[in-house]
């Protein structure tokens, strides 16, 4: 799997139930089993409460503080409102964070950018930043891979997901900061945004083969994700 990671800036604005960073659609995917070449749309973060369970994926039973998503759409398409029409028109990278007794510096910027945007419509940009600053490259990582739907309304099913099993640093003092910088529209905390947990139903979840092979095969392995999606603080069925 291959991306081009290098940004100039990005720009962080406040929704109702998230804030997402808007990336320059220079930025491609490609590779690693897509069924196409994909371009950036934004990255997000999903978190819990007070440093607990937060990320919207599982692996084996175990759920991580903060997961974050990194969605892209066709290249041929203009918006994601249209991807969403393509049942492969969304492709989805997913990272999980796991509590480390060091400081990740390079996810100061991030949490920073978060306190200027504490309520809905705000925004702020963020100068030189690149998304490599906090992931790795992608193609020297292992995957989970399986099709699947966005996790905030309306749960469209059109989305290829990839969730690496790598997980990023991140100290409890950052963790705790990050779920006090924003608020919802009620004023209280935006906390608990992410989606519980619920069975495969049925779909096949692929694993990446060792030696930074580009191909996928089946493995029996237990990755949960959910069909439910959060809107506000209030929980819907898809």
């Amino acid at each position: 799997m291959k991306s081009i990671l290098s940004l100039s800036s990005v720009l962080l604005i406040l929704e109702l139930c998230s804030a997402h960073f808007t990336l320059p659609q220079s930025v491609r995917l490609r590779g690693g089993g897509l069924p196409a070449t994909y371009k950036a749309v934004q990255f997000h973060l999903h978190w819990g409460e007070n440093g607990s369970q937060g990320s919207e994926h599982s692996v084996d039973g175990e759920r991580y503080p903060m997961e974050l998503h990194i969605v892209h759409i066709k290249e041929k398409y203009g918006s994601l409102g249209e991807a969403l029409n393509d049942s492969t028109g969304v492709a989805a990278l997913g990272f999980f964070f796991e509590v480390t007794s060091g400081q990740n510096k390079q996810l100061d910027r991030v949490i920073e950018a978060l306190g200027k945007v504490r309520y809905e419509g705000n925004s702020c940009e963020i100068e030189d930043f690149r998304l490599t600053d906090i992931i790795p490259q992608a193609n020297k990582l292992n995957y989970y891979r399986y099709s699947g739907s966005l996790t905030t309304p309306g749960c469209d099913q059109a989305v290829v997901w990839t969730v690496f099993q790598q997980s990023l640093p991140i100290s409890k003092n950052q963790l705790m900061s990050v779920d006090k910088q924003l608020l919802f529209g009620t004023e209280k905390p935006m906390t608990g945004i992410f989606r519980p947990v619920q069975n495969l139903n049925g779909r096949v979840v692929y694993t990446s083969v060792p030696a930074h092979s580009l191909c996928v095969l089946p493995n029996l392995i237990t990755l949960f994700l959910c069909l439910f999606c959060v809107f506000g603080q209030q929980r819907c069925f898809n």
